[in-house]
């Protein structure tokens, strides 16, 4: 820095800067019009070389302080000179000082959400810590039998636990860091000045002027991962849950199997669907006013990522249900219907729409009956012929994406698989239209749950936000 200055003092630019101003001023009643402006501008040009060299010197200033050094001082002194003096090159109006302190506001609550983030984050890897050693010393001073074999097994669940909540904690802490990125890269250009002015040797050196990407974008891989290991905490809990409700009223295992399969394969569709009409009408409203560097995509995206819960997804659950009761390959007692199993197809739509805000989206193999079976998609069941080369049903879907399996599914093989779901759907289909009555007639909660899907949107009653 001091050699800067050094050179800056040398070049004696503010003694050539006073003797113009006062060479212009003796002959300032003699000049012509052109020539006062040309004066003028002489005279800007060498002021704007004097304030980059200062901005230079004050950037190589607050390095050398360190991390944070001069922060405060930058905020009081300088920022609010800057704020009042660039106007904007569309309407010409101030850019007025509220929005900047908004904006550092929003900044400074961020960072404070982080460091609780992190706070949590350490106490959870401190007790990890005492708990792993807790089971170290059981481990060494006992002889486990079978009553503490259990005992350690739940401990290795609550350990299991603990880490699957670290990992939340992180992604969560990613975010965080992503929505951090946006409101810096939003200041920066609330403070940005003019096309014309931002062309300027002198303005290119202030801190913050590159446009950053999306926070949908920059989120993309931790929100990929989140939902990965929701879509197989889906089939390791809220499937069994599912048939243990099925199994009370069904006692065919393989019609259990198939109800939950299908349940998800119309579950992904009626998100799908959702997603598109939903991404239809931001588009729509958003494209009447975007302007911003990003592009309508982006903006889109984030938008959706940011308002998530305007999700309408019990339109969806009465969409798959009412799907669920025309297909022809499944049907249940006239008792129940397939509403017991709705907090597993809340739970798989709101998966499967998140899913598509990805890039790539995620979606599920298609499986028919009868298919080759394939390693590379499925693995067997354990009542599966393993000798047998077609899927006789299917248990769950994989996971795909761009045609690449992400995490297998499950199906069952057996020998003369074809036959067997060609008579089993012809059985089916005659006994479909009386089972459907029944149970459309003595189940109130369906007639519920269906109505409720007529209510309209909730996008329609909030406003967008840019």
């Amino acid at each position: 820095m001091a050699e800067s200055l050094r050179r800056l003092v040398s070049a004696e630019s503010g003694r050539v800067l006073q003797e113009k101003l006062e060479n212009w001023y003796r002959n300032y009643e003699f000049n012509s019009c052109d020539q006062n402006l040309n004066r003028c501008c002489e005279i800007l040009e060498l002021s704007s070389e004097i304030q980059g060299q200062l901005f230079a010197i004050l950037n190589e200033t607050s390095r050398e302080g360190g991390q944070y050094a001069g922060v405060e001082t930058i905020k009081t002194r300088l920022l609010p000179r800057l704020a009042p003096c660039f106007t904007c090159s569309s309407s010409g109006r101030i850019f007025e000082t509220t929005l900047t302190q908004d904006l550092i506001e929003k900044e400074r609550q961020l960072r404070e959400l982080a460091s609780n983030q992190n706070f949590e984050l350490q106490e959870l890897q401190e007790e990890l810590t005492s708990t792993r050693l807790k089971l170290n010393r059981v481990q060494q001073d006992l002889k486990i039998s079978p009553a503490q074999e259990k005992d350690t097994q739940k401990k290795l669940d609550h350990l299991n636990d603990y880490e699957h909540q670290i990992q939340m904690l992180k992604d969560k802490i990613s975010i965080l860091d992503a929505e951090k990125s946006l409101l810096q890269s939003r200041l920066a250009r609330s403070r940005s000045p003019s096309p014309r002015h931002r062309e300027n040797k002198s303005l290119s050196l202030l801190p913050l002027r590159s446009c950053s990407p999306g926070r949908a974008r920059r989120t993309n891989a931790s929100r990929r991962a989140c939902l990965i290991t929701r879509f197989g905490d889906i089939y390791d809990h809220r499937r069994l849950d599912a048939e243990t409700f099925l199994k009370a009223y069904i006692s065919d295992m393989e019609m259990v199997h198939r109800i939950i399969y299908i349940a998800a394969v119309e579950s992904f569709h009626a998100a799908k669907m959702a997603y598109r009409q939903f991404k239809l009408r931001v588009t729509e409203t958003l494209s009447l006013g975007h302007t911003g560097p990003e592009s309508l995509e982006d903006t889109v995206l984030d938008y959706i990522v940011d308002h998530e819960d305007l999700y309408d997804v019990q339109a969806s659950v009465n969409e798959v249900i009412r799907s669920m009761n025309i297909n022809p390959k499944i049907s249940f007692p006239p008792e129940t219907d397939f509403i017991v199993i709705s907090t597993l197809i809340r739970e798989l739509c709101l998966v499967a729409f998140l899913m598509q805000t990805l890039v790539p989206p995620l979606d599920i193999a298609f499986g028919i009956d009868g298919e080759l079976f394939s390693d590379t998609k499925y693995h067997r069941s354990f009542d599966s012929d393993f000798t047998a080369a077609l899927v006789a049903y299917h248990v769950w879907p994989a996971l795909m994406e761009n045609d690449v399996v992400i995490v297998k599914g499950e199906a069952v093989t057996k020998r003369g698989a074809l036959w067997s779901c060609r008579s089993r759907s012809r059985s089916r289909n005659t006994n479909r239209s009386q089972s459907c009555s029944r149970s459309r007639s003595t189940s109130p909660l369906l007639a519920h749950h269906l109505s409720r899907s007529r209510s309209p949107s909730p996008l329609k009653n909030r406003c967008l936000r840019c």
